[in-house]
């Protein structure tokens, strides 16, 4: 049976009608029949190549939801129709020092769902149950789907390094951003959002912002100095890392998610005062996406989306381009 999709064919084309020959199931593998894929905007560089992985033709998407279809023969831990969720990653080795002790993320021959193999732009896909993830029945389809990417790579470096008693700040309040403010709300934290659009303050504070901070003001920036413990850069675009750096309190660590386009720097004095961190943090493990899940599903957390059908795809990947998303667009069959 062949899979029906919408595939690059070269690098910053629009994406055209595509089909595919899948391989046989596995032992391990699921097929599942695809109801909505999110856009991020790692799809967008990996259409452009602008990694230099990227191979052609090209099918995008790893925000998939959609329902089990077909197992295979030692798969146990899922039943068919069951609604499952698919993110950035599709395997890993299992048994190295890092998937060993559950950072799966980590290990050296993860495999990507779209990366080598095709991926959620599409009406069904082929992936190692492993990393296929039951959703939670409180969650609707077009609003988890950006979880998968999303929301674990911004969950993943406050789970790692908040405690319920910090003060956290939001760089960016984007398809990123604002789910960064409703995971640091709900861990009870204290939370700033970070952004040079003042319009953007009231949404920010919908999401769980308690202030904001428009970075384009010096003098606000000033007053702020020192008063956060935790900055989570969801940007990429260069800023004046240097400035955000005098946000925070002594051991503060700001993290990157956001990649920006040059490289950063900052003179090392300006981490030895208060003895700061910089780090950076990816996607996250299988049991941290499993906790993230059930978390959203508590908290009311979700994605805020705009729906198109997937035949409209090209319409809505330059949306995403134009950062003109408010928050995520996805896809749906």
């Amino acid at each position: 049976m062949k899979v029906n999709a919408q595939a690059a064919l070269a690098a910053k084309q629009s994406l055209k009608p595509f089909s595919y020959q899948p391989d046989a199931l596995g032992p391990h593998d699921v097929e599942v029949t695809i109801t909505h894929c999110g856009i991020c905007h790692s799809d967008v560089h990996l259409i452009d190549n602008d990694w230099g992985v990227s191979a052609y033709p090209l099918v995008p998407g790893h925000e998939i939801i959609g329902t089990v279809s077909a197992l295979g023969r030692e798969v146990e831990h899922l039943k068919t129709g069951q609604r499952v969720g698919v993110g950035w990653q599709r395997g890993s080795c299992l048994v190295c020092e890092q998937c060993l002790r559950g950072d799966e993320n980590l290990c050296a021959e993860n495999r990507a769902t779209c990366v080598g193999h095709h991926g959620g732009f599409a009406d069904k896909v082929y992936v190692d149950s492993r990393f296929a993830f039951a959703i939670p029945d409180a969650l609707a389809s077009e609003n988890a789907a950006p979880l998968l990417c999303g929301g674990a790579t911004t969950y993943s470096p406050l789970r790692r390094h908040v405690r319920p008693d910090m003060r956290v700040g939001v760089i960016g309040i984007g398809g990123l951003g604002h789910m960064a403010l409703q995971f640091a709300a709900a861990f009870g934290c204290e939370v700033t959002a970070l952004s040079s659009t003042p319009e953007k303050e009231k949404e920010a504070k919908s999401f769980g912002a308690h202030r904001f901070i428009n970075t384009a003001d010096s003098s606000a920036m000033k007053k702020a100095g020192g008063s956060i413990d935790f900055i989570i850069s969801t940007a990429f675009a260069n800023l004046d890392w240097g400035s955000y750096l005098d946000l925070l309190r002594p051991n503060g660590k700001l993290c990157f998610v956001g990649v920006p386009p040059a490289p950063i720097s900052f003179h090392v004095g300006a981490l030895l005062g208060g003895q700061k961190t910089v780090c950076a943090s990816v996607i996250g493990s299988r049991w941290l996406i499993r906790e993230m899940l059930e978390f959203s599903a508590r908290h009311g957390i979700k994605a805020q989306t705009e729906v198109v059908p997937m035949a409209d795809v090209n319409k809505a990947i330059e949306k995403v381009r134009a950062n003109k998303a408010r928050y995520r667009m996805v896809l749906k069959n």
